[in-house]
């Protein structure tokens, strides 16, 4: 039953200490919103990697040349690596079975080009069919470049929604319309959409095409693969790691390039990358959680203490309950309620005004690598359970001890 004379009790007893409670209870809640809003940050880093490597596929493998370090087998350092033709299909057929997606791709310099009379200075690139799964990329209006093109060498473009809003606004669609480059008119055949707008400003056009009207010959700039999906995030990063270093290693023995020289050939793999981020956040989050904790131990210890100077403003009080035969499982009780009181308004004071912050705030934060941060609800209320359950083990050591007090000498006491 609801025993009012008892809250009757705790409401006087802090009112009296309304001071020293007022601080306890905020060092206790500000030791939950503390973890609550670390936690939900630790999270949002977790979100706004997740969503960085959204942007290109999961399993997405890159390889880049570039200039040795190292002298090897007779061959002097400062060696420019040049990919080519053969060093994508000869991987391709290599890995074929590890393979779900591949495409060279080379960037078209030295050019311009023209929509009508407008000037665009917009970036060309010459990519194979499967680059569009690779770099995640969406058709908004036509289609990417598909395998025909690549075979005939097509004069076709996909193009990226940046460029469609700024250079097509006039026509209600710009499938269809060419774009000059450098004298060789372009049909566009798709709109393309990325995460990232800077992304879309990008022309697409086949590899073959580029290679042959562009002098690109059989010179390529960097080549890409996604590997098939597995069951789970730890046999995907074995999966990648083992890819990646075949994949090198054929690379440094056809281009002579030290096993040792870092500079001579970058193979990046998204999963390693995601692997490394994760652990690092992981770790954040143990920090974040050891602050939390150690600013909530804090309050607990405070609790501990006001508790035990109510006990001794209330030696004589205690002394009376006990000649008038209370029983010591009573005079604790009426201790451990204060401290059950406080710590628990306290700390759901904090879960509620930490949970509104995040739910208010977090949506409209925009920082690099940090996006929504949150915090799971279930987490926070078994964290304030948790406080509350440490708050009464914190009360439980003073109200024993007003338990032992003997009544001679609480009556006596000033």
């Amino acid at each position: 039953m609801f025993d009012l004379e008892r809250w009757q009790e705790i409401f006087d007893t802090i009112r009296k200490n309304k001071l020293r409670t007022f601080l306890t209870g905020l060092s206790v809640a500000s030791g939950i919103f503390i973890l609550v809003i670390l936690l939900g940050f630790g999270q949002g880093m977790r979100n706004g990697i997740e969503h960085e490597f959204k942007e290109d596929a999961s399993t997405s493998i890159w390889v880049w040349p570039g200039v040795t370090s190292k002298e090897y087998k007779g061959l002097n350092p400062g060696r420019r690596i040049q990919l080519v033709n053969e060093n994508y299909n000869n991987a391709d057929a290599m890995f074929k079975s590890d393979i779900e997606y591949g495409s060279s791709r080379i960037f078209v310099r030295g050019i311009t080009v023209n929509y009508g009379k407008e000037a665009l200075i917009y970036g060309v690139q010459g990519v194979a069919a499967d680059f569009q799964f690779i770099e995640n990329a969406s058709m908004l209006e036509g289609r990417f470049i598909n395998y025909q093109d690549e075979i005939s060498a097509g004069k076709v473009a996909i193009i990226g929604n940046k460029i469609k809003k700024d250079v097509f606004h006039e026509v209600d669609t710009p499938i269809g319309e060419f774009i000059d480059i450098s004298g060789i008119p372009f049909k566009v055949i798709g709109v393309f959409k990325e995460m990232e707008e800077r992304e879309e400003e990008r022309i697409y056009i086949p590899i073959t095409t580029a290679q042959k009207a562009f002098n690109g010959g059989n010179r390529v700039n960097n080549m890409s693969f996604t590997l098939p999906p597995v069951d789970n995030f730890d046999q995907a990063v074995a999966q990648a790691i083992n890819f990646k270093n075949g994949l090198k290693e054929y690379l440094q023995q056809v281009h002579t390039i030290d096993p040792e020289d870092s500079s001579a050939l970058e193979v990046w793999s998204a999963m390693e990358e995601a692997k490394r981020y994760y652990g690092l956040t992981n770790n954040i989050k143990l920090f974040f959680w050891f602050v939390g904790i150690c600013t909530i131990i804090a309050g607990v210890v405070g609790v501990s203490n006001i508790m035990m100077i109510v006990v001794k403003e209330r030696t004589r009080e205690i002394g009376i309950r006990k000649a008038l035969g209370a029983k010591p499982w009573s005079i604790i009780g009426m201790i451990l309620h204060e401290a059950i009181f406080v710590t628990a308004i306290s700390g759901f004071g904090g879960l509620i005004f930490s949970m509104a912050l995040l739910e208010l705030v977090g949506p409209n934060i925009e920082v690099d690598y940090v996006l929504n941060p949150s915090v799971n609800f279930n987490v926070a209320f078994s964290t304030v359970l948790v406080l509350i359950v440490a708050g009464t083990l914190a009360g439980f050591v003073p109200a024993y001890r007003a338990a032992k007090v003997k009544v001679i000498e609480s009556l006596r006491d000033e």
